[in-house]
């Protein structure tokens, strides 16, 4: 008898162990690069034609006002694999080995910090990361090993533009001489997605396709820009900031501009539909939530990269490097067929980057017991609920906002509810916006709103204290030999 329930016990794990599998759903982020609030025609574009983004947007939820937690990369991408605002980890701007002093930085994002694709892989996610990473400096360059995505998690992993010592080449995109890599790169990035997906059809997978698109320099090809020949732009067709930001472009040069970048925007939008058409043909639509966004606003003109200089902000103030919406709010679309609403647009719930791990753990059944996470579980705004936020979100920008005056903030902000505070470390140039009325932060009401004013203000100088002054010393030493990598056995 006791052989016999032994037997049936273990059959019951068996069984109970696939049902759990079977309602874990596959998680894929696709985190674009440099892609404005306004550059979808789902946004309100008058040009670009994304039609397998409307389709996205079509089967799910567009949701209108989702942050990022920086107004440039790295930090923002630091967010989605933590949890907490980057500058917990003194991670404040791009990596590229140049920021000392107060900007201290480390050279890599803290591998023993809880990321959230561990943390999924615990729980029996097979787990890839594909695409742009940028959560390291560049080792060639300043003579270091930065840690495998391996270490953070990734049972298979392939890269652009950085190299991690100890681990062979199959794991980076190879440029192979082609000037036209950077614009075929989401179709490579997809390819991976939906092979690794194939290679693990009884596990549920968690992906990053992260892409380089629409971050410059942008070369789209002949196909691409074809569907352009004939635009002629016009500021005229644009929102506010976005109009007066044109101008400032020679209209000889505006219309080449906006070809390339907008066939860019497309090139990306068809493999997205590829992506989309791959999960129906193996049959995981229903079974695969999918979400859109970017890791920040667009580059801006005076940058110097003008080919992708042209990305809207829609009406929104501001765009990469400024902490005004237009730098750090980005489109966002949520798509999981019969789970999350088809067809809603969502313009009062206040996502963020920083609820992604919060969020990801709940759907997937993952424990977080014991983390102090920063963002927050949105899992019923995901499912259709209209609520407002329980925290609210910060930010902190440090250096040079390229562009006009008017897109230099103050160094701080918080958005709690429906207002919008910056202010500087000092207590000093308060800005206050109602953001419903205001989106494009016009109206300076610090003035008339003293009580709320210096609520925010403690609320945002409380949270700047919390922040480390300096980058902690990383428990990681490079062993190639240990490296933790476990694909192949799977």
């Amino acid at each position: 008898m006791v052989k016999l329930a032994l037997i049936l016990f273990h059959i019951f794990l068996v069984i109970a162990s696939v049902y759990a599998d079977a309602t874990k759903p596959n998680v894929i982020l696709i985190l674009t690069d440099d892609l404005g609030w306004g550059d979808l025609a789902v946004s309100g574009h008058p040009y670009v034609q994304t039609p397998n983004l409307d389709r996205m947007a079509q089967g799910g939820t567009v949701f209108n006002q989702f942050y990022t937690s920086s107004p440039v990369c790295s930090p923002t991408r630091a967010t989605f694999q933590t949890g907490h605002y980057p500058a917990r980890y003194s991670i404040h701007s791009a990596f590229d080995g140049r920021h000392k002093g107060a900007d201290a930085m480390p050279s890599f994002l803290e591998p023993t910090a809880k990321q959230v694709s561990r943390m999924v892989r615990d729980n029996g996610y097979a787990t890839a990361h594909y695409g742009k990473w940028h959560l390291s400096d560049a080792p060639k360059k300043h003579n270091f090993e930065v840690p495998n995505l391996s270490f953070y998690g990734f049972d298979d992993f392939r890269t652009y533009h950085t190299y991690f010592g100890g681990v062979d080449r199959k794991h980076h995109f190879v440029r192979g001489g082609d000037e036209h890599y950077r614009a075929k790169s989401s179709q490579a990035i997809v390819d991976e997605t939906l092979e690794f997906m194939r290679k693990n059809p009884g596990e549920p997978v968690y992906i990053n396709a992260w892409t380089l698109i629409p971050h410059a320099k942008l070369n789209p090809t002949p196909e691409q820009l074809a569907v352009y020949a004939n635009i002629d732009p016009d500021p005229a067709d644009f929102p506010k900031h976005m109009r007066e930001y044109l101008e400032t472009i020679p209209p000889e040069e505006l219309k080449e501009r906006m070809q390339i970048y907008c066939a860019a925007v497309t090139g990306l939008d068809s493999a997205v539909g590829n992506l989309l058409d791959g999960i129906k043909e193996m049959g995981k639509e229903q079974e695969t939530f999918i979400f859109f966004t970017s890791d920040n606003g667009p580059e801006d003109n005076f940058s110097g990269t003008t080919r992708a200089g042209v990305g809207s902000p829609g009406e929104l103030r501001g765009r990469k490097r400024s902490i005004y919406e237009g730098g750090v709010r980005t489109s966002a679309i949520a798509y999981w067929p019969g789970t999350v609403p088809a067809g809603q647009v969502n313009d009062t719930s206040i996502i963020a980057a920083v609820d992604w791990f919060p969020t990801v753990c709940a759907l997937t059944g993952t424990a977080i017991d014991g983390l102090n996470l920063d963002g927050e579980d949105i899992t019923d705004i995901l499912k259709g609920a209209n609520r407002q936020r329980n925290k609210p979100i910060f930010w902190e920008w440090r250096f040079k906002v390229r562009g006009p005056e008017t897109y230099s903030p103050p160094q701080l902000a918080v958005r709690e509810g429906d207002w919008k505070l910056f202010m500087n470390p000092d207590g000093t140039k308060v800005e206050l916006y109602h953001i419903p009325d205001d989106p494009q932060e016009l109206s300076n009401v610090a003035d008339k709103y003293h009580e709320r004013v210096e609520t925010m203000k403690a609320t945002l100088l409380q949270w700047k204290g919390s922040l480390p002054t300096a980058p902690a010393v990383s428990s990681y030493v490079h062993d190639a030999e240990a490296t933790p990598y476990r694909y192949g056995k799977r």
